[in-house]
């Protein structure tokens, strides 16, 4: 397959500035960016599908510039519904220094990474007026749709010219960096068209812009923290356990498509997992290779397998031998409770309503329906003590409580 035909199989394509896009991606070696603003201190998943899209681009031989914005940052992209909150210098230079890191990681350190503050920091307000907004029309900007909607509630100057700042990043890479394209999600088009539109009128040259679909959930929501379902690169703060549950849940309707996006694996392969992934869907082989992809590209192989252990010994229930690291990644989120001293079992599960009764859970203790750290236990007299920061009680197949010790 061509580029093209590679791209248009994976969905990747939504808006393109210019048929003759297609034949240059082809047939050409390009300069292109993609860029991000720091409003954080780690990408997610949804930065993620755009970057692997950048990775695919250099792949097929194309350079990539990755830019981190550390002035359009001070600024932030209009979002549909309310202005972002403003960060500090201090905050945002944290966030961009994490960002740089991961992108790096991510290209293996083979891709050009810029900060357009330092193309911005030395521009008077007077010069940028002068020299860059004379050219860009106000009916123009009104009629970006993410401008106009936010008309009727309000829209400050700031944000208004939020386009005017992108769109000079895209036209001094396209000086300076010899960049003739702009790749980004799909709600990025209008500023991408604002640079395409500064070149033309300041260079009289023709620069080029593609967006890509925005990846949705299976709620119909974007991967970002703005959507509160953030999926983080950094592994402070998503482990690679917990996307790795999420993505071994992905719903079979949608597996297929995260796997044309999300990876590397050609269309043969996708299309043969997809054969096999609709005989045996219970086999959740889609979803197993694209946790396999995903958390290898970002984390490496070592933290897949780690993740894909762990969750193994949760389904298996042969949790003694974890960490107390390893609980705490693992039972995040599930009902934790504290003992201050030793307790026996029985009295546990009333204490803690894990049973409603002592009877109740004398019955679930003879029933074998009781598991302590992994084994089964019918002795309601059996100590919980602090020789274990954690005893991990299981009731039935699924459900799972957390006992913290008072351990010194």
């Amino acid at each position: 397959m061509t580029l093209w035909e590679d791209f248009e199989y994976r969905g990747l394509i939504k808006d393109i500035s210019s048929p003759n896009l297609k034949d240059i991606l082809n047939n050409e070696k390009i300069t292109f960016y993609w860029g991000t603003d720091p409003s954080a201190d780690s990408l997610h998943l949804g930065h993620y599908s755009s970057l692997v899209t950048a990775k695919r681009l250099a792949s097929y031989g194309h350079k990539p510039i990755l830019l981190v914005g550390g002035s359009t940052g001070l600024i932030g992209d209009p979002r549909p519904t309310a202005e972002r909150e403003i960060i500090s210098y201090e905050t945002l230079n944290h966030n961009l220094e994490g960002i740089r890191k991961q992108i790096e990681k991510i290209f293996d350190n083979k891709a050009l990474v810029v900060n357009n503050y330092e193309w911005t920091k030395d521009i008077s307000f007077l010069d940028f007026l002068r020299d860059y907004g004379k050219y860009i029309n106000v009916n123009y900007m009104l009629d970006k749709d993410i401008i106009r909607r936010r008309l009727e509630t309000g829209i400050t100057y700031a944000e208004f010219s939020y386009t005017l700042l992108q769109g000079y990043d895209f036209l001094h890479l396209f000086q300076n960096n010899n960049c003739i394209l702009q790749v980004e999600g799909s709600d990025q088009w209008g500023n991408i068209t604002t640079g395409i539109e500064l070149i033309k009128k300041i260079l009289g040259k023709e620069a080029y812009g593609f967006t890509m679909p925005l990846i949705l959930d299976s709620n119909g929501k974007k991967f970002g923290k703005s959507e509160g379902n953030a999926l983080w690169l950094d592994l402070n703060k998503t482990s690679s356990y917990a996307l790795y549950q999420y993505l071994i849940n992905t719903d079979d309707k949608m597996v297929i498509d995260y796997l044309k996006v999300f990876t590397f694996l050609t269309k043969e392969e996708i299309e043969s997992i997809k054969e096999e992934h609709e005989k045996y869907p219970e086999k959740r082989l889609a979803q197993e290779t694209l946790a396999r992809e995903i958390i290898t590209d970002i984390h490496g192989k070592e933290e897949y397998l780690h993740a894909s252990s762990l969750s193994k010994v949760l389904f298996t229930g042969e949790v003694n031998n974890l960490t107390d690291e390893e609980i705490e990644m693992i039972f995040k989120g599930v009902p934790t409770f504290t003992i201050e001293e030793d307790k026996s079992l029985l009295d546990t599960l009333v204490d803690f309503k894990i049973a409603s009764s002592k009877r109740e859970a004398r019955e679930f203790l003879a029933n074998n329906a009781i598991s302590l750290n992994g084994n089964t236990i019918n002795d309601g007299d059996y100590l919980l003590t602090n020789k274990r920061t954690y005893h991990i009680i299981r009731r039935g197949k699924k459900k799972y409580f957390l006992v913290k010790t008072a351990r010194d």
